[in-house]
């Protein structure tokens, strides 16, 4: 146990200030088992570090890494149970799906040992309702995404302002006490603003690690593929990249992978449950979300430029934006007249000489443009919807 504590105390040591993420407040943190579910690398890790700073101490709490070495001869529950014993009282378990039978000893942790807190990080992929044991009743789930614009500006230029609702973005809300001109920081956001590691020198390399150790392990290593299977992963995540935002055709995409109709399917929910795509469904019937994928987009921008090689789209990239950062409070469907749909709200995205024309015939229709400051009617400037969480 003196190691996992000793790598705790470590990894206090380097954690970095106290700006809490979006999700951080909306956490129950009086549960006595909940799931912390989000993308590689958007900053799972360190939410919990800052919550054992700020409210814990060594005496309370012990944070594990469920990938660590000591678990190759001791179990999870082992020591959950040596610090239950010792009067701890929050165990905060990182990566749970690369522990071999992580729910039956969830569920362990959760009957035999009461007085304890277990709080645990997964991969989106990760689904606690499928594990072996079903954790659904016993830990709620969280998801979070990565930096909003809002949240960017307040990580990397200390611009701290509140998040703004949807309406009141609508109504011109928008404002940055001392910021006069938003589009350059706006700007390097859709370029390295999404994760929490995009001002590394190395950023494009790492993201390409990313992407590529979400599609070569982490989903297969939750679904059970081959490796041949995650090779096909890469190969989709390329066609998807070059032709991204599109209307998907399941049957011409599997012949491009070598894979059935129905796989493709599969493939690409895993994906955009892994935060590497993102499909926009019609919100035909009375299930929304659920009708059928009317587009497939990337997740967010900083894995187009990553993935464009300096020939990214522009109007993809706005439409990406914009999808990306309202969909984490709103549920955003296809427009039949326009780009989007928010409830009886209706979006046409474009730049600057955009015009109302496909807006025809909505109730209430808005103009999203790139490349202005401020909005006036119903013109509202795009980067003002990364201020909504």
């Amino acid at each position: 146990m003196d190691q996992l504590y000793e790598y705790m105390l470590r990894r206090l040591a380097q954690t970095p200030g106290l700006f809490h993420r979006y999700v951080y407040d909306s956490i129950n943190w009086d549960n006595r088992m909940f799931g912390l579910v989000g993308p590689r690398g958007v900053g799972k890790t360190t939410l919990f570090l800052q919550r054992i700073k700020e409210a814990h101490s060594a005496q309370d709490a012990l944070y594990v890494s469920a990938d660590h070495l000591y678990f190759s001869t001791h179990s999870l529950y082992e020591v959950a149970e040596r610090l239950y014993r010792d009067g701890g009282t929050h165990l905060f378990i990182d990566e749970v799906h690369k522990y071999p039978g992580w729910s039956r000893e969830l569920k362990m942790m959760y009957d035999s040992l009461p007085g304890l807190r277990v709080y645990f990080t997964g991969s989106s992929v990760l689904d606690i309702e499928r594990g072996d044991a079903d954790l659904s009743r016993r830990a709620p789930k969280y998801e979070m995404q990565g930096l909003s614009f809002r949240e960017y500006l307040a990580i990397s230029h200390g611009i701290e302002v509140a998040a703004r609702p949807l309406d009141d973005i609508l109504a011109g809300d928008t404002g940055l006490p001392g910021v006069e001109h938003p589009l350059p920081l706006f700007r390097d956001y859709l370029r390295c603003g999404y994760y929490p590691f995009g001002s590394d020198v190395d950023f494009d390399l790492e993201l390409s690690q990313v992407i590529t150790r979400t599609l070569e392990t982490d989903i297969p290593q939750y679904a059970n593929m081959t490796a041949a299977t995650g090779r096909k992963l890469k190969k989709l995540m390329a066609v998807v990249s070059t032709l991204a935002p599109f209307k998907p055709n399941m049957t011409s995409l599997g012949s491009q992978i070598q894979a059935s109709r129905n796989n493709v399917e599969d493939y690409l929910l895993y994906m955009e449950k892994a935060g590497m795509v993102a499909q926009l469904r019609t919100g035909a019937g009375g299930l929304g979300a659920l009708g059928k994928p009317e587009k497939v987009y990337l997740d967010n921008t900083n894995i187009l430029y990553n993935l464009s090689d300096g020939r990214e789209d522009i109007g993809s990239v706005r439409e990406t934006f914009f999808f990306n950062q309202m969909r984490v409070n709103h549920l955003v469907t296809a427009s039949k007249i326009s780009d989007f749909q928010i409830g009886d709200l209706t979006f046409e995205v474009g730049g600057k000489s955009k015009t109302a024309d496909q807006l025809r015939g909505a109730e209430k229709g808005y103009v999203v443009k790139d490349d202005i400051e401020f909005g006036h009617g119903n013109v509202v400037p795009l980067w003002a919807f990364g201020l909504n969480y």
